[in-house]
């Protein structure tokens, strides 16, 4: 497994400067001016400084080297600093926002715990629902259980969440007063008193994309245990004389969490990239406003350095999830 994860660490540094060099050029296309936001005021040759200023100035293949440079070097050097106060990265540029004219790590760590906090503790929350009730519902086949499990999942992950969101606010909020309607990003936990206002600005926002969530992973969970429970080894394992509950659990479960585990493992770069629309809609200060504002702004080396940051992740996990296919699959093998 060693040799096949080394493998796959080096042939996936080809497709991830391919990805780069596809989300530069795309960029490079896409309409809109970075100039477009200073004022009328400006005279044209400081607009034309400022340009330069910003690098716009140089071809675009000398700015993708320096951005390529600036994000596997300098930035790395940078967090090495960081973590044992060292000096590596001193005197070297960093990737700077056009917008806010700092460096775009430094916004994207600050942003980050509002993203965790509200979109990861929703997936963590879904997949904990997900699972039980797909195993129950592909036990208990055609079961009431199963019929309403069905209907509520495909009514949730059909619902979009601008839908969902906005409904929760005017019932939970507007109605029943019971939760705040605007995410406070400022707030603070400090004491059990700051800690229940936090749960309280967090129901909402993770009932919306838990609910998403809960429904497309228990439809694969449920598919999954119904497709195994009708296999040859599942009848031996009952024959033999062991337990329903060791047959379900320990045979059965365990093999149709295979093409779970996929499905888990591509939509956790979903929780770092944020949930854009239901931030937008509670007002989270996270990743996936920061890269609506940068979008709107036109500020490329945010939104280049934002979308090659999932890029990364959906190839880092697409291989994680293959790994766990030997750990949860004996008959898998990597040689």
């Amino acid at each position: 497994m060693l040799t096949y994860t080394l493998r796959r660490i080096i042939t996936s540094i080809p497709t991830l400067l391919f990805i780069a060099l596809a989300i530069f050029l795309l960029l490079e296309l896409a309409p809109g001016d970075p100039m477009a936001q200073v004022p009328l005021t400006v005279p044209p040759e400081v607009k034309e400084k400022m340009r330069l200023a910003l690098g716009l100035g140089e071809p675009g293949y000398i700015r993708f080297w320096k951005w390529l440079v600036q994000f596997f070097w300098v930035e790395p050097l940078n967090l090495i600093d960081w973590a044992f106060s060292t000096n590596f990265a001193d005197g070297k540029l960093r990737v700077i926002s056009w917008q806010t004219r700092s460096p775009v790590m430094d916004i994207v760590v600050q942003r980050m715990p509002q993203t965790l906090w509200v979109v990861g503790m929703s997936y963590i929350v879904g997949i904990l629902i997900a699972i039980p009730i797909g195993i129950y519902s592909a036990y208990r086949q055609y079961s009431v259980f199963d019929q309403v499990g069905t209907f509520v999942t495909m009514v949730g992950y059909s619902i979009p969440p601008f839908f969902s969101g906005v409904l929760v606010i005017v019932i939970f909020s507007i109605h029943l007063g019971w939760f705040p309607s605007i995410y406070d990003t400022t707030h603070q936990v400090n004491d059990w008193d700051s800690f229940v206002i936090q749960l309280k600005q967090m129901i909402m926002p993770v009932m919306v994309l838990a609910l998403q969530t809960t429904a497309q992973i228990s439809r694969f969970m449920r598919a999954s245990m119904l497709d195994n429970l009708n296999q040859d080894y599942v009848r031996t394992a009952r024959a033999k004389g062991l337990g329903e509950k060791i047959v379900v659990l320990s045979h059965v479960l365990r093999n149709s969490l295979i093409p779970v585990v996929t499905v888990i493992a591509l939509g956790v770069p979903a929780i770092f990239g944020g949930a854009i629309i239901t931030e937008q809609v509670f007002k989270v200060n996270g990743i996936g406003q920061l890269l609506i504002t940068a979008i709107q702004a036109n500020d490329l080396p945010m939104v280049q350095t934002l979308t090659f940051i999932f890029a990364i992740l959906i190839v880092s996990f697409n291989l994680i999830a293959d790994l766990l296919y030997g750990i949860l699959d004996p008959r898998i093998r990597y040689d």
